[in-house]
């Protein structure tokens, strides 16, 4: 009994060791192979991950999919039937802009498009890739650096996710308000002429809602937007020097865009809750003292683009668009409506409140100016960069008067 409990025992001694042995190498092996996994996968998603900070594709397609509910949607056979109509008023436009400018814009017509509203955000996604296409590369390496690993590379990926479908979201809610534009790509590395884009379903939608006759409303937003072309076109310093500006507040960005932190999340939600705080945009108070002076220089050439528009599209319309007193006035209305909670939120997320006050801003001053300087001032506005209104003289018309006129005289 003894002998057996003895021969028992080494066996037994011998079979636990050995599956130990067997259960280390296996183990050793599967957690080989599982680093080995997480290695490739790590990589792979890293490879992933640099691929780019927003999946275009995919946001574009997040905002046509917001967009097929929108009421008055066209076929295209519908959009083309429209061309000849825009086609006919721009023949009417552009001789009389170019009198009151007393400026030629050779091939505006042939650059004239109708789309809906799927083909803005088309058109504009190559737009927002353009402008962020310019900090990409510094972000990444900010948000993915290379080596950095599986766990960083999901949050890398996690974040592209969000963003994809952020600005999905916003494109799809521009391209819901949009009547017109004057499509040019600032930051292009070829000074290729814009194109103006009619988005005829949202121009119908809006007569429609405004009790508008639709022909005379369509020659008025095609007004507005080949003043923009003249703007452009008419004066070449323009686009290099707003282009400028913008490509070194996206440099300054990108280098700083680690440390908005939490301070970006809570302006960005006092913001979000419409609770005032100065007279600053949320979007100033995460600058630096250069972003800040960049981006009033930039908002005081916006606020003259828009206002000059505005201004020349009631001038130059009271000749050309029947009844043009009640389709402005009631334009206007338009702009100043009491709008939803949630439509405020969004505009002061996306700045576009800036926008509507750039529109009012800049039209008191381009009238302002015009009343007292003639067209003498409408002229020297464009002259050149040091002609431009400065911070502060969008509101203050005479001070511009002052500096600028009175150095032509």
């Amino acid at each position: 009994m003894t002998g057996n409990r003895q021969s028992g025992g080494r066996s037994g001694g011998r079979g636990p060791a050995w599956r130990d042995d067997r259960l280390w190498q296996a183990g050793f092996l599967v957690g080989s192979a599982l680093g080995a996994a997480a290695t490739v996968l790590g990589r792979r998603a890293e490879r992933a991950a640099r691929q780019g900070l927003v999946d275009w594709s995919r946001a574009e397609q997040v905002a046509i999919d917001r967009l097929r509910s929108a009421p008055g949607s066209l076929s295209p056979a519908d959009l083309t039937a429209t061309e000849h109509e825009y086609a006919a008023a721009m023949q009417r436009i552009v001789p009389r802009l170019s009198a009151a400018l007393e400026t030629d814009l050779p091939g505006v017509v042939e650059r004239a498009g109708v789309v809906d509203r799927a083909g803005w955000v088309h058109a504009n996604v190559a737009t927002f890739a353009s402008l962020i296409g310019t900090l990409e590369e510094e972000l990444l390496d900010q948000i993915m650096p290379n080596g950095g690993g599986l766990a960083k590379a999901t949050m890398a990926l996690a974040n592209r996710w969000v963003t994809t479908r952020q600005l999905g979201f916003l494109l799809g809610f521009m391209g819901s308000k949009v009547l017109g534009q004057y499509d040019l790509a600032l930051l292009s590395a070829e000074a290729t002429p814009g194109r103006l884009l009619f988005v005829e379903e949202n121009i119908r939608q809006t007569a429609r809602s405004l009790d508008v006759p639709l022909g005379p409303f369509r020659t008025w937003i095609a007004l507005h937007e080949t003043t923009h072309a003249f703007e452009f076109e008419a004066h070449p310093w323009l686009r290099p020097y707003l282009a400028e500006r913008l490509e070194r507040q996206l440099r300054l960005f990108s280098r700083e865009a680690s440390d908005l932190g939490r301070e970006a999340l809570r302006s960005l939600g006092r913001s979000i809750r419409g609770e005032a705080d100065g007279a600053e945009h949320w979007m100033e108070r995460l600058m630096t003292e250069e972003q800040r002076r960049l981006f009033r220089e930039t908002q005081a050439v916006m606020s003259l683009l828009e206002g000059f528009s505005d201004y020349i599209m009631d001038e130059v319309g009271r000749d050309l668009v029947p009844d043009v007193e009640r389709i402005s006035a009631r334009f206007h209305e338009r702009r100043q409506a009491r709008r939803s909670p949630f439509e405020r939120a969004v505009m002061r997320l996306t700045g576009m409140d800036v926008k509507l006050e750039q529109y009012a801003k800049g039209e008191r001053f381009v009238r302002a100016i015009a009343e007292r300087g003639g067209p003498a001032a409408l002229r020297a506005v464009w002259a050149g960069p040091e002609s431009l209104p400065r911070h502060g003289e969008i509101e203050h018309p005479d001070e511009w008067l002052s500096r600028v006129m009175q150095a032509t005289e």
